[in-house]
């Protein structure tokens, strides 16, 4: 028997897709040529091993093939190049419910359901009693299932697949069944049976769930392995991947909106300018360069927690020595503001400004903690008048790979216990 628990070599799996294919035997002779079909090719050459106990996620766009990687697994399909390995009893998260009856009551189909997992009725008879308490339905269980909620069905089968004590637990999305409280019930029973050594591959969108649960993260991008490795680390090059290409799909229809003179303004600021960036104010003092170097003075938009940050402002006005505040935010999603300073506190006096120059702010140790943040900068009169202000101009990505904190950003701190 092979070392381990899961092995799968050079697996391709293709579908046929049929142009025009005939339903009935008569349609089949007399159309035959009808009957065309092109091989479309999900996975190709798919090769990963995981050892027993281990909890593995599985990431990627819609399409890649993650669904079918389970159902390979599951022995649902079959490859159609390579070799697939899975030792020990399997439980299938995949299809919550299949072969439910619906006119059987809620007991029957525990015993329908888990038979097919590969339960004997005399594990079925031990584990009944768990199985119904688990599922909140003690009220309901002779009920037919067809008099079920949604909620309550996909309570039922996710008791049964859960308490199969299977060897290896496959997940595909499924780990928001029923109300919060009973969907963190779950998510705790899925950590004790981690903590029991089963062997545990997980499908999902939620990179939270996948940090908390997985030991590691396979990447898939079209069909193939892209990265494998550390859930943060491959979790943040997936995550950097598809804001990457968000931005670029942005970009195709920001350029097209940035036609004025003063949208147009905004490219010359920045060679790194982020598509979503708007800008206003009087323009009788306005930004006409940013900089955002690292440590060794080279410009950037990456930096780890705690990396030193230059933030350089060239300006140019055709007032006369104007008085002015300079002003900068970082900020998240949805106009979280993680951080903000400015040139003059309140009540200080304000430089007056040349016809040309630059106004430089170095961070010593950047305190946000990995996300990507948003860059807004601005420039404000001794009354209040906005003369520019930048916001989104550019999206920076902060990464740490060993933190244990969370929210925006961190302090300085020790921790003793006596």
């Amino acid at each position: 028997m092979s070392d381990w628990m899961i092995e799968a070599r050079d697996v391709q799996k293709y579908f046929k897709v049929y142009t025009d294919k005939g339903n009935t035997l008569k349609e089949k002779v007399i159309f035959s040529k009808r009957n065309k079909y092109e091989k479309r090719l999900i996975l190709k050459g798919v090769s990963f091993q995981i050892p027993k106990g281990q909890a593995v996620g599985f990431i990627g766009k819609n399409g890649c093939g993650k669904s079918t990687i389970l159902k390979l697994l599951s022995r649902i399909l079959q490859p159609s190049e390579g070799s697939i390995k899975v030792n020990g009893r399997v439980s299938s998260l995949i299809e919550l419910g299949a072969g439910f009856h619906p006119d059987m009551s809620g007991r029957e189909n525990i015993y329908i359901n888990a038979t097919i997992f590969g339960l004997t009725k005399e594990e079925i008879d031990s584990r009944l009693e768990e199985i119904i308490r688990f599922s909140e339905l003690e009220e309901f269980i002779d009920n037919p299932v067809r008099t079920y909620s949604s909620g309550m069905y996909m309570r039922l089968a996710f008791a049964v697949a859960i308490n199969v004590n299977a060897s290896v637990l496959m997940i595909d999305e499924i780990l928001t069944v029923g109300d919060v409280s009973f969907q963190k019930k779950c998510f705790d029973r899925l950590m004790k049976i981690k903590e029991q050594g089963t062997t545990i591959i997980i499908v999902s969108h939620s990179m939270e769930q996948l940090y908390q649960i997985c030991d590691r993260l396979i990447w898939l991008e079209e069909g193939k392995v892209r990265e494998d490795g550390l859930p943060k680390l491959v979790g943040m090059h997936y995550l950097d991947s598809m804001e990457e290409e968000r931005i670029a799909r942005l970009n195709d229809v920001s350029r097209e909106k940035l036609r004025g003179e003063r949208e147009n303004s905004i490219l010359k600021l920045t060679d790194y300018i982020h598509p979503e960036a708007r800008r206003d104010g009087t323009g009788e003092v306005c930004f006409t360069k940013i900089e955002l170097l690292d440590r060794d003075g080279k410009p950037s938009q990456i930096f780890n927690t705690g990396d030193e940050v230059t933030l350089i402002c060239s300006y140019s006005t055709a007032l006369e020595q104007p008085e002015a505040n300079f002003n900068m935010d970082f900020v998240k999603d949805n106009w979280q503001y993680c951080y903000g300073s400015c040139l003059c506190k309140a009540g200080g006096v304000l430089p007056r400004l040349k016809p040309e120059g630059k106004v430089t702010m170095r961070i010593s140790h950047l305190m946000l903690l990995p996300g990507k943040y948003y860059l807004d900068i601005g420039i404000n009169g001794p009354n209040g008048e906005l003369y520019d202000n930048v916001r989104n101009i550019l999206q920076i990505t902060v990464r740490d790979y060993v933190t244990d904190e969370f929210g925006p950003c961190t302090f300085e701190h020790e921790w003793e216990c006596n």
